[in-house]
Parts: structure tokens; C-alpha cells; sequence
């Protein structure tokens, strides 16, 4: 069940508490991910110290390895991995995109061969929802498809109307108890597609809606544009999800643009190039510019890394190829996209949000390098994480 608590006066920011069966979310929120069942480089008392609501799981990656049958006797995902709290699971419909190069998309599904050993594996609406159903996550995404952002008109029609019909059969299968299914938006930023599809899509009635197809090698301004275009079209009193994003900035954004859910992988992936988040943009640790810093990644952050530990030991333990580095970095980042999003709720209680949003922004810097990593990340045939 989603409430919604309060909305902001000059943006469509909103405050929110989302119900699951594992538990109340606060929203917005962001939600670390953990493609594998784990969070690259931290552990669950990690993620719960630094205020973790809720994880994400693939189901995709998750039916491979370690298999619905160790999952299930385990007792589902949440018991399997210790995880006591909400869990998101995607479908697999990005790996419709990511793993373009080894699957091919049919009537009732699609294709796959294994990234791993070339064996086939079909999923489909009823594959991915049952698979979903095993690991017991309290939300399951419908399985869609996700086109690239440079496709033709007619590959995205097509790809519009086989998410729409699959969604249409996701909504007729069983679930795990009190689990929720959320619909995703498919369309490009074709305005006319995102209209169609979400219009279907909040007819089947489902628990929620996401926007997908962003974060997939598009610029910015494109991905902004998928969002705006969406948005309208999605109901006010149920949780809305952007798929795959963002960089700081980008969450303090897409919340005033109405969205309440977000997951990205970039707080783990650039922390183990040695590339930590701050509230003025990007640093790299593992640069000569910080062999003698003192300091820590960031003044005043609350985080275990930044309360115990330099810049300069952690770059040392990044170039000699100690774990603990990466593992700080990790750290660093995901608290840090996490409190961002206790700075949103707590603004948006008070009515600040404006005033942050625009002082915010105008200290982030983006760098390419985050832009860049980014964009090898959605062209990758690899894992959320």
C-alpha cells in the first residue's frame, strides 16, 4: 500500500511510505543493488547501519546462479541472503538489452544463451514471474522488453506493444503472499509511445509503475525527457519507479520531476575504480593529487569511512589492490546516496525543497568519467552491480 504524505508547492517532488510485506519504506528512496544477492563489497549490517530500506535482485542473473531450487530451499531470497527487509526484484527485461548480442526476442518471450556457459534459457511473463514468485521478493517487476535509445521508431512500437501484451499476461499469474507488481514504461522518448504504453499499463491496474528504457548509453537530456514525458500519465497514489538511475544530482532531480523510487549501480562500480561521490561532484582516490591527503573523502560525512580513515590510506590500499579499499569507497558512496535521500524527505517535510534542490545542483559537478561509466555499463553484457 502506498500513501502519499505531502507534495512540494514548486516541483512535483512528493513524500511518501510505501508497505510490503518486509516492511515500511520511506520515499523517496534509493535502493542498493544487489544483482547477485549481495551488495557489492558490503554486508547486510553495513546496509542497515547506513539506513537501507529496501535492495534490488535480478531475477535473471539469480535463475542461473545459484537456481530457484537452492533459493526455495533456503526459503526464498530474503532468508537465503539474511536480508530481513523489503526486496525489489527486476524481471530480467533489461537483459533483453544488455545481453543483445546472445538472445533473440520472440511472441511469447525471449531467448537467451547463458552469458556464462552458452546454455539456452528462455524467459517469458510466466517464466519471470514465477521465478520471481520462488524468490519471494515483495516486489516483482513485469517482465518487458528494453530497446536501445537509438533504435528505429518501428523497433520501439514493437517493443511498446510486446511490453504491454507481457505485462497483460505478468498480471494473470500467481504470486508470492503480499507480494506487489509493478508495470514499466516503455517508449523511448517518443511522447506518444510512453503515452500508449502507460495508459495500458495503469489500466491493468498494477501496484505501481516504473520507467524503464533509461539509463541504457542515452545523454541526459534524453533520459530527463523519458522521465517528463512519462510522468503525467502515471497515477498520483501509487509508487513510481525510475529504473537504473542516477549520479547524486540526478536523484535530487528526478525527485522534483515526481518520481519516488530509484536503484543504480554506480555508487559500487566507480567506488572500485577508486571514484567517490561528494556533495560537489566526483573525486578520484586513487589520483597523485591525494598521495598526502589527510582528510577524509568527504568533511562531515557520518559515514564509517570518512570517520575513521584518509583519503591518502585509502588511496594507498586502492593502488596496492587491497580489498578494504574498494570496500571503503563502496561505503562512501552508497551512504552517501542514501542520505541524500534522507535530506529529500527530511526537505520536503519542512518544506525546504526548493532552497536544497537549487543549492544542491549548483554545487554538483558532473564529470564525464561518471557519464562515460555509465554508458560502458548499460552496453555490457554483464551484471547489475
Amino acid at each position: 500500500m502506498f500513501e502519499l504524505l505531502g507534495t512540494d508547492a514548486s516541483s512535483k517532488a512528493r513524500l511518501g511510505r510505501l508497505t510490503t510485506a518486509h516492511g515500511v519504506i520511506q520515499t523517496p528512496v534509493f535502493m542498493p543493488v544487489g544483482t547477485q544477492a549481495s551488495v557489492k563489497a558490503l554486508d547486510p549490517r553495513e546496509l542497515i547501519e547506513m539506513g537501507t530500506q529496501i535492495l534490488l535482485g535480478n531475477t535473471y542473473h539469480l535463475n542461473i546462479r545459484p537456481g530457484m531450487e537452492i533459493i526455495q530451499a533456503a526459503g526464498g531470497l530474503h532468508k537465503f541472503m539474511n536480508w530481513p527487509h523489503p526486496i525489489l526484484t527486476d524481471s530480467g527485461g533489461f537483459q533483453v538489452f544488455s545481453l543483445a548480442k546472445i538472445r533473440k526476442i520472440k511472441a511469447h518471450g525471449v531467448e537467451f544463451r547463458s552469458h556464462l556457459d552458452g546454455s539456452p534459457l528462455f524467459l517469458g511473463p510466466k517464466e519471470a514471474m514465477e521465478i520471481q514468485r520462488h524468490l519471494g521478493s515483495d516486489i516483482a517487476m513485469v517482465f518487458d522488453e528494453c530497446p536501445a535509445h537509438d533504435c528505429t521508431p518501428n523497433a520501439a512500437q514493437d517493443a511498446v506493444e510486446r511490453t504491454i501484451r507481457w505485462a497483460r499476461e505478468c498480471r494473470e499469474q500467481p504470486r508470492a503472499p503480499g507480494q506487489m507488481v509493478f508495470g514499466i514504461v516503455q517508449g523511448g522518448i517518443n511522447a506518444s509511445l510512453r503515452e500508449q504504453c502507460a495508459r495500458e499499463l495503469v489500466s491493468m491496474q498494477f501496484d505501481g509503475y516504473a520507467v524503464g528504457g533509461v539509463s541504457v548509453g542515452e545523454p541526459e537530456p534524453e533520459m530527463l525527457k523519458a522521465i517528463e514525458i512519462t510522468e503525467p500519465f502515471l497515477p498520483t497514489g501509487q509508487p513510481r519507479y525510475a529504473m537504473g538511475l542516477g549520479t547524486p544530482a540526478q536523484l535530487v532531480e528526478l525527485v522534483a520531476r515526481g518520481i519516488d523510487m530509484f536503484d543504480c549501480v554506480l555508487p559500487t562500480r566507480v567506488a572500485r575504480n577508486g571514484t567517490a561521490f561528494t556533495r560537489k561532484g566526483t573525486i578520484s582516490i586513487k589520483g597523485g593529487a591525494v598521495k598526502a591527503d589527510f582528510r577524509p573523502i568527504e568533511d562531515n560525512c557520518p559515514c564509517f569511512a570518512c570517520k575513521n580513515f584518509t583519503r591518502a590510506y585509502i588511496r594507498h590500499l586502492l593502488n596496492v589492490n587491497e580489498i578494504l579499499g574498494l570496500r571503503l569507497v563502496s561505503v562512501h558512496n552508497s551512504h552517501m546516496c542514501l542520505e541524500v535521500m534522507n535530506d529529500i524527505r527530511r526537505h520536503l517535510a519542512a518544506g525546504t525543497f526548493s532552497e536544497f534542490r537549487k543549492e544542491f545542483v549548483a554545487q554538483y559537478v558532473p564529470t564525464q568519467k561518471i557519464l562515460s561509466a555509465r554508458v560502458k555499463y548499460s552496453l555490457k553484457a554483464d551484471d547489475r552491480g
